[in-house]
């Protein structure tokens, strides 16, 4: 039987995420190795305009999310391998915690610090707080403001009295304990929010909210179907295409001479 090889370019790429890395699966599982190989590591690749580093942001966003602890830790000293910072792979995983819940986080964070410790990273590492218990909700709803505009004003004022506390709460818990952090910026921070949601499943109305929160602060369609396709080899076609859904319904395709055109069902 003649042996499946991978191409240049997927070589290349497992290479620079895995350098010296002898795959079990490779002597094992050949053939399909080699196909998926060179479909994700070569073809999806290809199609991405996003520097390496964010790409990888994105699938341990996407990893702490669908619950893959395994992937997620070799994605971890893949991160490191391209240059990603101990301070900004931890970042992604606080960032998860208000979307996916720590039941779900709390494992990786163990994780993590045994990947960290393991490459001769000091724990803990610095803070990156930026607010105070008298601060965090205001600077949380500027954070949310920032996002999603007046918007947030007007759920705030909408949301039934005995649900309010929950609004207070992503003001100052979600928004101003996390996203007003350092070590990531908040238009990568918001794209990694999209990763992690579209990776859930079962998060449409958030989803297209947070499509909505990408355009604002600088991500565009481009580049939210770009991470997007970057995640398919993870989250599978049907999560990839309820999030493409999304993104048609709140920045739809505009053909520059004509109108634009409506997405049809799959």
């Amino acid at each position: 039987m003649k042996k499946s090889k991978l191409t240049e370019n997927a070589a290349k790429n497992h290479e620079e995420l895995f350098p010296n890395h002898e795959s079990k699966l490779a002597k094992t599982d050949p053939e399909f190795i080699a196909l998926f190989d060179n479909w994700a590591l070569d073809e999806v690749i290809r199609q991405s305009k996003l520097d390496t580093k964010t790409r990888v942001l994105t699938v341990l966003a996407s990893t702490i999310a669908l619950q893959t602890l395994g992937e997620y830790k070799v994605m971890v000293g893949a991160a490191l391998k391209v240059g990603l910072t101990p301070i900004e792979i931890k970042e992604v995983l606080y960032q998860s915690v208000p979307y996916v819940g720590i039941a779900k986080v709390f494992d990786f964070l163990h994780a993590t610090n045994e990947v960290l410790e393991t490459n001769g990273v000091s724990l803990p590492l610095a803070g990156q707080s930026t607010t105070t218990p008298a601060t965090r909700f205001e600077k949380g709803v500027a954070a949310q403001r920032a996002i999603f505009g007046g918007a947030i004003d007007q759920m705030r004022q909408q949301a039934p009295q005995d649900q309010m506390h929950l609004q207070d709460f992503l003001a100052a818990n979600c928004f101003g304990d996390y996203y007003t952090r350092s070590g990531l910026e908040l238009k990568t921070r918001e794209l990694l929010t999209f990763a992690m949601l579209i990776s859930l499943g079962g998060c449409e109305p958030q989803v297209r909210a947070h499509v909505s929160g990408n355009l604002k602060v600088g991500n565009d369609r481009a580049r939210l179907i770009d991470a997007t396709t970057q995640l398919l080899p993870f989250i599978g076609y049907p999560r990839t295409l309820n999030a493409l859904r999304a993104i048609d319904e709140v920045a739809p395709f505009v053909n520059p001479t004509y109108a634009a055109i409506p997405r049809t069902d799959h």
